[in-house]
């Protein structure tokens, strides 16, 4: 069978729940937003007096307000991306360690294909079952938005630079993931190691937000790509997502690099 399609398959069982659970994130947040609205003067007062470190660890800045449509989503974006952040890390450390797990490697490296060949076709199944999450995920959005909205109206753009950051975003997850993979000799409970370092680099970020300054979220794609920094300015903060893209890049390579020259373990 096509080592692509055998590998897609493999996400496919699994890429279905994770698009029902998305939409059903956003369609429960977004419910509660026109209860929301209605009390937008009161709610606006509350969070002036809440420390701004504060709001910042939950993905909110001062400037966004809850009473509208794209603040109110900023805050149900931050919880979709932990989902994405868990999905994506789970997929890189799934992408390499499947075959030691099973110890099926022995039957994928007799057949007549080159390791480049395994590696591009498993990579590329990959990407399609992000891809595939990523057009749920707006899918949903705008449902929910559309659902939810209340009659308001809301800036279209903004809110496409906002989705435009999910690829970049689970790509930096997945890349870490695959490299880990690589580093290690085997990974057992590969949801466990996909959720330590989804909710790390977002405690990570939070607590940037906390304690101030930008060296806690250097190293954290929720602070690149920031719900509520995205709304605002209506773009990435390009010194930031160059971070997230040079992270992918080297992991991609060093990656490809030690799989070549990986001592496989198998039956």
């Amino acid at each position: 069978m096509n080592i692509y399609i055998f590998e897609f398959k493999m996400y496919a069982r699994s890429l279905w729940l994770w698009a029902l659970a998305l939409f059903a994130l956003q369609i429960i947040f977004m419910a509660f937003y026109p209860a929301m609205a209605k009390d937008a003067a009161m709610i606006d007062l509350i969070l002036e007096h809440y420390p701004k470190e504060l709001l910042q660890a939950f993905g909110m800045g001062e400037s966004v307000s809850l009473a509208t449509v794209l603040g109110y989503y900023t805050f149900v974006f931050a919880f979709v991306q932990l989902c994405l952040a868990v999905q994506g890390a789970y997929y890189g450390f799934h992408f390499l360690s499947l075959e030691e797990r099973e110890l099926t490697a022995d039957f994928l490296f007799s057949k007549p294909v080159t390791r480049t060949k395994i590696l591009v076709s498993k990579y590329v199944a990959a990407l399609t079952a992000l891809v595939i999450t990523h057009g749920a995920v707006i899918g949903s959005t705008f449902v929910a938005i559309a659902l939810f909205r209340d009659g308001k109206s809301y800036e279209l753009d903004k809110l496409f630079v906002l989705l435009a950051s999910v690829p970049v975003f689970q790509l930096f997850f997945f890349s870490i993931g695959m490299l880990v993979t690589v580093l290690t000799t085997k990974i057992r409970n590969v949801l466990s190691y996909a959720m330590a370092l989804a909710f790390g680099l977002h405690i990570l970020n939070a607590l940037r937000g906390i304690v101030g300054g930008r060296l806690l979220g250097i190293a954290s794609p929720f602070y690149h790509f920031e719900p509520a920094n995205i709304i605002e300015t209506g773009g990435w903060a390009a010194d930031r997502v160059w971070i997230s893209v040079l992270v992918i890049l080297c992991s991609t390579l060093i990656s490809y690099k030690l799989y070549l020259k990986r001592n496989i373990h198998a039956l």
